[in-house]
């Protein structure tokens, strides 16, 4: 559980996520406690499933009924939310490559920008020197 911790949370969020944290860990325990204690001996090998083993009272039958029903609630809702979850970081992955892409066009054409900025400023730069060459011959002249 400590892996999943944030580092650091100002203010109450700490004090939400310690109390979401320990109920949590409490319902883990109670699920673990339940199973090992309450429902153990309906556990049987797999060599005694032979036709002298004793059936279930109703009332531990409907235990076992009870925590299956738990079980798959628990578990359904936990891939729901799983399932959503993948299929938001899929579109936030879609988003990601797509605007990476915009960026490095972006990039390329700045590039390009910045090279015919260049070129231009070498050909000013060349010309003014050619100018002032033959202004200077003029003079001299």
């Amino acid at each position: 559980m400590n892996a999943m911790r944030p580092e650091k949370i100002e203010g109450t969020e700490t004090e939400t996520v310690d109390t979401n944290l320990a109920a949590v860990t409490e319902v883990e325990a109670g699920i673990r406690d339940f199973v090992r204690n309450d429902i153990a001996y309906l556990r049987r090998p797999a060599a005694t499933t032979t036709s002298d083993a004793p059936p279930l009272d109703p009332s531990a039958e409907a235990t076992v009924n009870n925590v299956n029903s738990l079980i798959q609630r628990v578990a359904g809702t936990s891939l729901a939310e799983i399932e959503n979850l993948i299929s938001e970081l899929e579109s936030l992955r879609d988003l990601l490559h797509a605007e990476g892409q915009r960026v490095q066009r972006e990039i390329s054409g700045y590039a390009q920008l910045s090279q015919a900025a260049m070129k231009s400023t070498r050909m000013i730069s060349d010309n003014v020197a050619q100018w002032k060459r033959a202004a200077d011959g003029l003079r001299n002249s």
